[in-house]
């Protein structure tokens, strides 16, 4: 018991200090929905919280000296359990509109400023009260001694919380129920306390009254489910919803990852709803007789289940991330049970670099939007690895997202220079206009052969299937573009994210 007693205070550190990185791992998961899992949001978070916490180490050391008292410190943690209540309502009160007025520069760091920055400094102010507080309950030691001992407790609380966060409460509980679970923790964390220490019954009524307005609040303020939405809940990288809707007049089922669609399907047909997903049929032109394929993206696993009705002789591995992905889309999106498609859950280039298999087609759909497009998908050593794995004839092909302008800082003009270094014979479409000059989606395709292919040729251009017939008038004319200014993507140079804030500028694509 007396051990408790002296120790009291670093397990209440310990728990603290995991409630911090609880915030700060949620609030990326928090902003990633309006502005993407970019550099710029994982940057914002990291800067304001501990910004946060660095005010309030100084002012708490202030306070602690003016107010060495158990009363004061339960008090601040009760007051940040109450923030972290009132985070979760500004959140779904007030992130909608700073999400799509903010760019995604600048709207991670300012959102984070309003919506964590007082939860993190209150936390921040926690580990000098400790300090000063178990130095007047153990005198004997040094002061040196009782700082690290709180800053280890602190820091291995925040470990603990971080590991928490990534690999139990995110893949099992919704962001929503984090806040409010973690904010309610804190909250009963300071109230609890109070009461023992005989706080005066006047005012702890007043503050358990507060303590439930403020929980009432926070809890009327959950998501209420829209009948049209089938399934909503956080995944291990983003939020997975499926709802039905209309899509160019007729009933369609979408797949949506935070807030941007990236599957979909008629409900009244097996047409491919999204019109860059038929140009996967290409590969006709280039290499008809294949056998294996590999889908980098599931998404709604519309490609998979195209392939697979193209001949019984096709084989398709799908590389997604997510790991209840492919279940989901069994359930909602008509995938088959099929022993031909083998689903990994494995980032593709690590399945591309580790694969022993050569591939006929490979095609890469990670480019799911442009608020989080991975970067390691779009450098030269990506491409690199893809080549290597790919048949004699074998095609590589990609959806990337971008405009044909010629200004001087272009992802899609950097992408296309990056591509063709690897794949030098290589066709790029545009599927709405290589006319146009606005966002649209634009088809790679890597040809591991010298073949040239004529695109204006009898055979292409009365062909059956529309998405080739197509093709010639959809062709990027490559050679009548400057690539003198732009750069070649690399692992060791990538700015995707800056290259990406300058087309969202211009307005954001159709399908």
């Amino acid at each position: 018991m007396e051990y408790i007693r002296k120790n009291i205070l670093l397990i209440v550190v310990f728990l603290t200090g995991a409630a911090v990185l609880v915030i700060e791992v949620v609030a990326v998961r928090v902003l990633s929905p309006y502005f993407g899992n970019t550099i710029f949001t994982v940057s914002s978070v990291l800067s304001v919280i501990l910004a946060a916490l660095s005010l309030g180490y100084y002012v708490g050391g202030k306070l602690a000296d003016q107010h060495p008292s158990l009363k004061w410190f339960f008090g601040i943690i009760l007051t940040s359990g109450l923030s972290v209540l009132i985070l979760h309502v500004l959140t779904l009160l007030i992130l909608p509109f700073l999400g799509f007025a903010l760019s995604i520069t600048s709207g991670p760091l300012i959102s984070a400023l309003i919506l964590f920055f007082i939860p993190g400094f209150l936390l921040g102010t926690l580990s000098p009260f400790v300090i000063k507080l178990q130095k007047t309950l153990l005198p004997e030691e040094g002061i040196g001694s009782v700082s690290g001992k709180v800053f280890f407790w602190s820091t291995l609380g925040s470990i603990c919380g971080s590991l928490l966060t990534g690999f139990v409460l995110i893949p099992n509980f919704g962001i929503n129920q984090i806040i409010l679970v973690t904010g309610i923790f804190l909250t009963f964390l300071g109230l609890l306390p109070l009461i023992y220490l005989r706080t005066s019954r006047k005012k702890v009524g007043r503050i358990s009254a507060l303590v439930i307005v403020v929980l009432a609040l926070a809890l009327s303020f959950a998501r209420v489910p829209n009948e049209e939405v089938l399934f909503s809940e956080e995944g291990v990288y983003e939020r997975m919803t499926v709802y039905d809707g209309t899509y160019n007049g007729r009933p369609a089922r979408f797949f949506q990852q935070d807030r941007s669609n990236s599957g979909g399907m008629y409900l009244d047909s097996e047409e491919l709803m999204y019109e860059y997903s038929k140009y996967y049929v290409a590969y006709k032109v280039f290499k008809p007789d294949i056998e294996n394929t590999l889908v980098i993206g599931g998404g709604a696993y519309s490609i998979p289940k195209a392939l697979l009705k193209e001949s019984p002789d096709v084989k398709v591995d799908v590389a997604e991330i997510e790991p209840s992905l492919f279940e989901l889309s069994k359930k909602y999106f008509q995938v088959p049970d099929d022993p031909r498609l083998v689903n990994y859950v494995v980032d593709g280039r690590r399945l591309l670099h580790d694969s022993n298999k050569e591939y006929d087609l490979i095609f890469s759909d990670v480019y799911y939007s442009l608020f989080s497009i991975p970067t390691h998908f779009t450098t030269k050593e990506f491409f690199e690895t893809a080549k290597s794995k790919m048949s004699p004839g074998g095609v590589f092909m990609a959806n990337m997202i971008g405009d044909l302008s010629q200004d001087e800082v272009s992802l899609i003009m950097s992408e296309i220079k990056t591509f063709r270094t690897i794949f030098p014979n290589s066709y790029f479409f545009a599927v709405r206009s290589p006319d146009s000059l606005e966002t649209q989606n634009n088809i790679f395709i890597g040809y591991n052969s010298d073949r040239k292919v004529d695109l204006a040729s009898y055979e292409i251009r009365n062909h059956k299937d529309e998405a080739i017939r197509t093709l010639n008038q959809q062709a990027i004319d490559i050679e009548g573009l400057d690539f003198s200014k732009h750069i070649v993507l690399t692992d060791n140079f990538a700015p995707v994210e800056h290259l990406t804030s300058k087309i969202l500028k211009k307005g954001l694509p159709g399908k």
